[in-house]
């Protein structure tokens, strides 16, 4: 059988080509033609016209809106990244049986409640990936700013530095100052296509300026790109005036019924929220820090760059913008504990591994150490009663030490590589520790709790009692 299809997850990074390489090694164990097109960063291993053609049914894993024109005419079965990472084997045997699968048509039909459910969820992704790139460059760009003192790029302070002054205005007055009109822009192009960008825009900047942060950002992103929609594709024009319609009327309604709702509704109410929670959060004291770490640590490994781990990740960034850097600290720690705790386990219980997994889990040690929380993905996958138990302690381990240490971090990403840069940590120490002790903590349980593996089969000698 030939079998085609495409991988793509919202932040196009680990689980579009992780779901793309099970779904491959699967079928080609399984003796079947496969080619997976990726849609991640960037498109990669691009199907041809021929070999859609040749197909006998393609496989969609993807959690956000990709195109379908390509495949009129062909039995289409789709799923998430995540189901096709964990179930290779069922979902492509399901597809050459038939099961859920459909026939792309020219017409569409309408979304049933849970694709539109999960669209909401989509729209923060894409707003998310409008806002990460400025995030990730200007916090990094900050953060070497003050590599030449805490006040380099004040003119006025003795220890003033050109070059750290041109690094704090790029970083942080222009790229930061951008993140959250980035993420309305992003969710309002998302729902309203290209017409969404102009209200989205003003959604953000206004959240940005009036206090209301990424909460109200978020918001505003939603209003904007839902009335920019109803307004560019569902307010029927005569065709002589339509023209004229889209190009003055849709941007010019659309951003002054976001930018009054910004005004009136949304950034005075959000604004005193994020200021009560500010308050909380600087007044933690070290018990309430660590209770808040335990919260982070096991968000961040619950779904390992999921949906949850991006919620929590997601709001510390926010934090950032409010002066409260805890928390991202915290969640950096929490989430390069899980492919760390693997890394360190397949050394220190190699009969708890195969050959196989042994030789993937040394790519942990830089993966984990640039927090790419989803190198454990795999891991998880293959034995989740036991390894997701014990990521999520280890992660709740280090956001607390580190949450009640009172480490903060002025870089919103980098891992380890950030502790050599001068008075982005302020306690670097404690932020080693931290991770020290929950990869540790991982390492521990992993070892106690997964069964020995029989290296002439390579899997484990768990019984299915034992995992009742």
């Amino acid at each position: 059988m030939k079998i085609v299809g495409i991988s793509a997850c919202p932040t196009g990074i680990a689980h579009t080509y992780m779901a793309a390489e099970k779904l491959e090694k699967t079928a080609k164990e399984m003796g079947h033609f496969v080619k997976i097109e990726t849609q991640g960063v960037k498109i990669e291993n691009i199907l041809t016209a021929d070999e859609i053609e040749e197909a006998d049914v393609v496989i969609l894993a993807v959690d956000k809106k990709v195109g379908t024109n390509r495949f009129i005419g062909k039995k289409v079965k789709q799923v998430s990244t995540a189901r096709a990472i964990r179930e290779p084997k069922k979902v492509i045997q399901e597809a050459l049986d038939g099961k859920d699968v459909k026939v792309i048509s020219q017409k569409f039909s309408k979304p049933n409640s849970s694709e539109k459910k999960s669209g909401i969820y989509n729209h923060f992704m894409n707003g998310v990936n409008y806002m990460l790139p400025l995030v990730i460059a200007g916090g990094i760009l900050i953060a070497f700013s003050f590599a030449f003192g805490i006040n380099a790029a004040d003119p006025t302070d003795p220890t003033y530095n050109q070059f750290a002054e041109v690094l704090s205005i790029v970083g942080g007055g222009t790229a930061f100052a951008l993140m959250v009109p980035a993420l309305s822009a992003g969710i309002a192009t998302s729902i309203a296509g290209r017409p969404g960008f102009a209200a989205g825009l003003v959604a953000g900047t206004m959240a940005a300026s009036g206090g209301s942060g990424f909460l109200g950002g978020m918001i505003g992103g939603l209003l904007a790109g839902y009335a920019t929609h109803f307004l560019a594709n569902k307010v029927t024009i005569i065709k002589s005036f339509a023209s004229l319609y889209q190009l003055i009327v849709v941007p010019l309604v659309s951003v002054a019924l976001t930018g009054f709702a910004m005004f009136y509704l949304i950034d005075k109410p959000i604004s005193l929220i994020l200021d009560g929670l500010t308050s909380w959060l600087n007044g933690l004291g070290s018990t309430s820090g660590v209770l808040f770490g335990l919260l982070i640590g096991v968000m961040m490994a619950s779904d390992m760059g999921g949906p949850i781990n991006k919620a929590i990740s997601t709001f510390s960034i926010g934090l950032m913008s409010a002066g409260v850097n805890a928390p991202i600290a915290a969640c950096m720690a929490a989430g390069m504990t899980p492919p760390l705790g693997i890394a360190l386990a397949s050394l220190l219980f190699k009969r708890k591994f195969t050959q196989e997994e042994r030789t993937s889990a040394q790519s942990c040690w830089v993966l984990g150490l640039s927090y790419i929380t989803e190198g454990a993905i795999p891991f998880a996958v293959a034995d989740p009663i036991r390894v997701i138990p014990s990521l999520m302690a280890g992660s709740a381990t280090a956001a607390a030490i580190s949450m009640g240490a009172g480490v903060t971090s002025l870089a919103p990403h980098g891992g380890i590589w950030i502790l050599p840069i001068p008075n982005v940590l302020n306690k670097p120490l404690m932020y080693v520790v931290a991770i020290g002790c929950g990869m540790l903590v991982t390492a521990m349980m992993l070892g106690f709790l997964k069964k020995p593996v029989s290296e002439e089969n390579g899997i484990s000698t768990t019984s299915e009692t034992d995992l009742l």
